[in-house]
């Protein structure tokens, strides 16, 4: 630590946080903070308070909750405004595997209802820059992209933040084509990127075919094959292994007047 910077052990490099999915599918979705904090460029700094009245309230279930997968997302939109990121705990949802193979080589979260059950997840407080950038990785722009943002009403999903306070609703991704499901039809928790993988490759030769038989060769193959991508998702579905996330209910139409929406921007690979 430098006696210039108080803060120089709060890089992300020194806090185990460096690593970004979109660089290292395999880690997908990569690591998440012990601890609420302040995303400023590469450091991950104190919170002084965890509600932000000004921004928008945006739930994370995967790479969005990573410090370094949200500093790629920032500066490939030349933001630089930094971004609270808010430990809480949420009761009525669950982190399942989206039943879509993302560009960046993976397949990656999405949530499902999941009434009764209590997880601990981040929010992250948007400016409207910021939740443009997001809205344009996640797809919501575009017509064929992968995400739709919703918003969550208290009554259905509580969403306690470490502070105490429960927030009176927030806004969370949902994959347009549902979850995948465990084989008996309830949706498939996250088990985290390789053994995901693993798993799907071992149910299907013709995964195998499109992308090879380990996790290794599915990455190296999907990323940036937007071709290849669609046909694994299409794949997907031909298999009979997607199932609604039972939040359907509020993807059309939610979004209009929505607080914060900013200008639209053109979408990276998903």
């Amino acid at each position: 630590m430098t006696a210039g910077d108080p803060y120089a052990h709060r890089t992300l490099e020194a806090l185990g946080l460096a690593e970004a999915p979109r660089d290292h599918p395999l880690a997908y979705p990569g690591a998440w903070p012990e601890e609420s904090g302040l995303l400023d460029g590469d450091r991950l700094l104190p919170l002084t308070r965890h509600t932000f009245p000004d921004r928008v309230p945006v739930l994370a279930v995967g790479s969005n909750a990573c410090p370094a997968q949200l500093r790629h997302k920032m500066r490939e939109y030349e933001l630089s405004s930094p971004l609270p990121l808010v430990k809480a705990r949420v009761t009525g949802l669950e982190v399942g595997a989206s039943a879509h193979v993302s560009a960046m080589g993976y397949v990656s979260a999405s949530p499902f209802r999941a009434p009764g059950h209590t997880r601990e997840l981040f929010v992250t407080w948007l400016d409207p820059a910021q939740l443009a950038a997001v809205d344009a990785s996640e797809g919501v722009t575009a017509p064929a992209g992968a995400y739709d943002r919703v918003s969550l009403p208290a009554a259905d999903v509580r969403i306690e933040l470490e502070s105490g306070t429960a927030l009176d609703g927030a806004h969370l991704y949902v994959n347009r084509r549902g979850v995948l499901h465990d084989g008996t039809g309830a949706p498939l928790r996250h088990p985290g990127e390789r053994p995901l993988l693993t798993g799907l490759l071992a149910r299907s030769a013709r995964l195998r075919d499109l992308f090879g038989a380990t996790p290794e060769e599915f990455c190296a193959r999907a990323r940036g094959d937007l071709r290849l991508c669609t046909a694994g998702t299409r794949l997907f579905a031909e298999e009979g292994w997607t199932t609604a996330s039972g939040l359907e209910k509020y993807l059309p139409g939610q979004q209009t007047g929505s607080p914060g929406t900013g200008a639209s921007l053109s979408p990276p690979l998903m």
